[in-house]
């Protein structure tokens, strides 16, 4: 890889923040190299350093956007590979504290893709990029830089099943190797000092299954999402997918985790906050074993307050930043974070990595940061300041909720903001606010979901005490 006539980039990591670096460095690079432990040209199912592609992977409404402005043309492609879709605040039976949120169309576009799927077609269509290529089942052992240590050249690379060391050499290295991510230990050993991190224990355990119904419990439905709250530490989704199926995740915090066990899984969705679901996979054929899967912290590396940083490279994805994969933040963040590094490129010049490290912060993480910061504090079992700020958020966002179940409205409004497509302060202007407490607290009546009108039983029209707690 020594031609010196050619520009290059190098990507660590092959999965979908890795996929979206590519596509915008092959815009400004003569050749991007994509290096992976796995293999990842014509796979169709999960991947092996993709635990998480086992799991439900939301794509939030901006992260739609997003991956079209990257791939124009990519939704419909989804679409008609029978991928379902529907609209975020309108065709999605929500539960907060086991009320239904009012449904109303937002125009927020939902791609009810399993992860296999999604990075199927993400990864087709970075592939057909002439000047992308893909490194395939090589380890990534560390950085080579120039002899002072101030840039960063290239990495070294081992393929498996082989005992040669081979160093890629590039003008920009993008470390998109997910949580693990070695940056922080090599930045240390380049005498760089260490990057501030900041983790907040949730304790969050999920068990995934896939079904094929016998009847339909979605009356027109998308999914339906019952959220865990502080007095039920439990929620789920289940939502319609691909290949004519329907893909459940349930989940736990703190600790209480949903059990792996077919009649164990059974009584655990009885206790969720609506009985839709445990009603509905009493009808349905499972068509694999439960899998679980463990979250015990979420971090983010703040690489915008280091005081020194070496040239030539740039960190993105999961490597940066790992929400609560309750939020389906991931995958948005990782699309915008690929954004931010094209308005960093489109001179021609080498990007200057702090500069892009704080647009990163304050335009595409900072905002759900927070915001989620706020919903996790409001479990008493989970660590962190609670600041003023932090419970006056909480109660305003309680109101929303009570409010949200009464008014379609604010439900939309509430979705375009955990869709990432408004900023959370939309909802602190005043107008809306006010509307807020009047109609949490003199709204009227609970709406009624499209299965309660139907006449099939919903918490809106069962008794209280037959619901299983």
């Amino acid at each position: 890889m020594d031609d010196g006539h050619k520009t290059r980039a190098l990507v660590l990591g092959g999965s979908l923040a890795g996929l979206f670096a590519a596509r915008v460095l092959a815009d400004a690079y003569d050749q991007v190299t994509i290096v992976d432990r796995d293999v990842l040209l014509d796979v169709d199912g999960p991947r092996r350093g993709c635990p998480q592609g086992r799991h439900i992977n939301g794509l939030l409404a901006r992260g739609q956007q997003a991956m079209e402005e990257l791939y124009p043309g990519i939704t419909q492609q989804l679409f008609d590979d029978g991928v379902p879709t529907g609209d975020l605040a309108g065709d999605v039976r929500w539960y907060f504290n086991g009320k239904p949120l009012k449904q109303q169309h937002a125009g927020l576009v939902c791609v009810a893709a399993s992860r296999p799927m999604l990075e199927k077609h993400i990864r087709r269509r970075t592939a057909a990029f002439p000047n992308i290529e893909f490194a395939e089942q090589h380890d990534i052992l560390g950085l080579t830089t120039t002899a002072d240590k101030s840039r960063v050249t290239g990495a070294r690379v081992q393929k498996q099943g082989s005992d040669d060391e081979e160093v890629f050499l590039a003008d920009l290295v993008v470390d998109a190797t997910g949580r693990g991510s070695r940056t922080p230990i090599w930045l240390e050993e380049l005498g760089y000092g260490r990057v501030e991190e900041e983790r907040k224990k949730i304790g969050l355990g999920y068990v995934t299954q896939h079904y094929k119904l016998r009847q339909d419990p979605y009356f027109g439905d998308l999914s339906i999402n019952p959220v865990a709250s502080p007095e039920l530490p439990r929620g789920a989704i289940f939502t319609k997918t691909d290949g004519d199926r329907v893909e459940l995740t349930t989940y736990g915090l703190l600790g209480d985790h949903p059990p792996t066990d077919q009649a164990g899984l059974y009584q655990w969705l009885k206790t969720l906050a609506t009985p839709d679901i445990y009603d509905a996979v009493q009808h349905a054929e499972p068509l694999d074993e439960p899998v679980a899967f463990r979250f015990p912290t979420t971090l983010r590396r703040h690489y915008e307050k280091m005081e020194r940083f070496p040239d030539g490279l740039l960190v993105t994805g999961d490597a940066v930043c790992c929400f609560n994969p309750v939020y389906a933040q991931g995958m948005t963040v990782s699309a915008l974070g690929a954004l931010t590094m094209r308005q960093h490129l489109h001179t021609g010049a080498a990007p200057q990595p702090m500069q892009y490290f704080r647009d990163l912060s304050r335009d595409v993480i900072d905002p759900p940061w927070g915001m989620t910061n706020v919903v996790d504090l409001s479990f008493p079992g989970v660590e962190g300041e609670r600041t003023l700020a932090v419970r006056i958020g909480q109660a305003f966002l309680k109101r929303v909720q009570v409010a949200a179940t009464r008014d379609g409205d604010i439900t939309a409004a509430y979705m375009r903001a955990a869709g990432m497509i408004d900023r959370p302060e939309t909802m602190q202007k005043p107008a809306f606010m006010l509307k807020v407490l009047w109609k949490s607290f003199f709204g009227g009546p609970v709406a009624r979901t499209r299965a309660a009108v139907a006449g099939h039983i919903s918490p809106s029209n069962r008794p209280a005490d037959s619901v299983a707690r």
